[in-house]
């Protein structure tokens, strides 16, 4: 093979490609689907990567295979991080594959897989471990900065990381940075000054970020770096496989309005509420109406959740909705697992609970129907719904949506956002492809004699 020139060793070190760090797997249960067999493998190569897949597509399963392999690679423990509850499916999970994950919550590194949650993650040595998973990792983007900081500092010297979740970003792609810097692909910072231009009077809709666009030309580079480390999937035909078992029920959606004598001052007739105060204080001032509402929509139902946004909403939900049980984030963790365990084994008919704390991770397939209170996170939204509405759920979902009157702005910016969140992951696929068609080509084994002019 002919030697690269210094010229083209120059150019071929500035490109962002992500780099490899991993190995050939040595065990992928024959029971694995065809699409998830080849996300481990490309994942165990990489070393360092990130699974964005749908809810239900099976990243459980994937991270803990991923996680043995590792295990086998370094003779050392691997520990897989989840949001509080999702370690006891974890473990569930672990056992249907033959695999041996162990709980732990004060810091104790077991001989095999480790499952833990992000809540005790201060209590554990990263130098215990070969290989770190954050399950559900975007929720890291949404902590304060001491966890956030945590996280980073516990996985910046493990050899091996793997991220998963469904919504790395969900209408807002600047926060892929946020991934990149765990991975150690690039840190946020540098993410934003190699493909954006801080613009703080840029007319470029919001989807692009409130003060960065992208510099010229720097739009294709940027997807091509971020699927060099990444993995998006919402359906396996996404990656040419068959979605045979993979269909999602029907979903039905309605919106509720509920009328108020609330009127704010110097109001001739009703307008919606603008400003984020406004909205504050619609919300205060209908809290009534809507849990009354909310109360109508779950009555005589086997089982429901109730998601909603504020303390004042937890406790009177709570009070007025004879089955329903409130995890809130005044419970120890203990109390948090307990209740979530409840209902997912079909204990409590009735789950009251913010997004914040229970969107992440959970697996309700026996629930097909929730309530909402709306607020500007799509995040929040998609990862709620998709707790129900998954892979593996066997009927139809209905999803009541409780407003007020003046609350219409919230749905339009939800609405937006839905649509970015749509436009990110296109992007994310199409660039993902063309990069699998080119390492696909590029694998070849036949020699080549190179003229000496290239």
């Amino acid at each position: 093979m002919q030697e690269q020139s210094p010229y083209s060793q120059f150019v071929k070190n500035k490109a962002h490609t992500g780099n490899f760090y991993g190995f050939n797997p040595d065990f992928v249960p024959d029971t694995v689907y065809g699409f998830q067999s080849e996300l481990i493998e490309w994942a165990c190569l990489k070393g360092r990567a990130a699974i964005f897949a749908d809810c239900g597509l099976g990243k459980t399963l994937m991270q803990l295979v991923f996680s043995q392999n590792c295990i086998i690679q370094k003779n050392k423990p691997a520990l897989i991080i989840t949001p509080l509850s999702v370690s006891y499916q974890t473990v569930k999970e672990a056992d249907k594959f033959g695999i041996v994950a162990k709980r732990s919550t004060d810091g104790v590194a077991h001989n095999c897989i480790t499952v833990t949650n992000y809540e005790k993650l201060h209590l554990f040595n990263p130098d215990d471990y070969c290989c770190v998973v954050l399950d559900e990792s975007s929720a890291i983007k949404n902590f304060d900065g001491k966890r956030q900081a945590i996280v980073n500092k516990f996985m910046r010297k493990t050899p091996y990381r793997l991220l998963c979740t469904a919504t790395a970003a969900p209408n807002d792609f600047i926060e892929l940075g946020t991934s990149a810097e765990v991975l150690g692909e690039m840190g946020r910072m540098d993410m934003l000054s190699t493909f954006f231009i801080n613009d703080e009077n840029s007319n470029h809709p919001i989807w692009w970020g409130a003060r960065w666009r992208f510099k010229k030309h720097a739009e294709e580079r940027f997807w091509q770096w971020i699927t060099s480390w990444a993995r998006a999937i919402r359906k396996p035909s996404d990656i040419g496989y068959s979605d045979e078992g993979f269909i999602l029920p029907e979903l039905t959606v309605d919106q509720h309005i509920v009328e108020s004598e609330y009127e704010r001052e110097y109001e001739l007739f009703r307008l919606p509420a603008n400003t984020l105060n406004e909205q504050r204080e619609e919300r205060k001032q209908t809290i009534v109406e809507r849990c009354d509402k909310v109360l109508s929509l779950v009555d005589g139902r086997e089982r429901t959740v109730v998601w909603c946004h504020t303390n004042d909403e937890g406790d009177r939900l709570e009070k007025i909705i004879p089955n329903g049980k409130q995890v809130k984030g005044g419970q120890s963790d203990d109390q948090k697992e307990e209740l979530f365990q409840a209902f997912t084994d079909g204990e409590l008919p009735v789950l009251i609970t913010k997004p914040k704390i229970g969107a992440w991770g959970l697996n309700w397939q026996h629930c097909n129907h929730m309530t909402f209170f709306p607020s500007h996170s799509f995040e929040q939204y998609y990862q709620g719904v998709r707790r129900c509405w998954r892979f593996g759920q066997k009927n139809k979902v209905h999803i009541d949506i409780v407003t007020s009157e003046g609350e219409a702005g919230v749905m339009a910016n939800l609405d937006r956002k839905a649509q970015q969140a749509q436009k990110m992951f296109e992007n994310l696929v199409m660039y993902m492809n063309d990069s699998i068609r080119i390492d696909k080509i590029s694998n070849h084994t036949q020699k080549v004699e190179v003229p000496s002019w290239l």
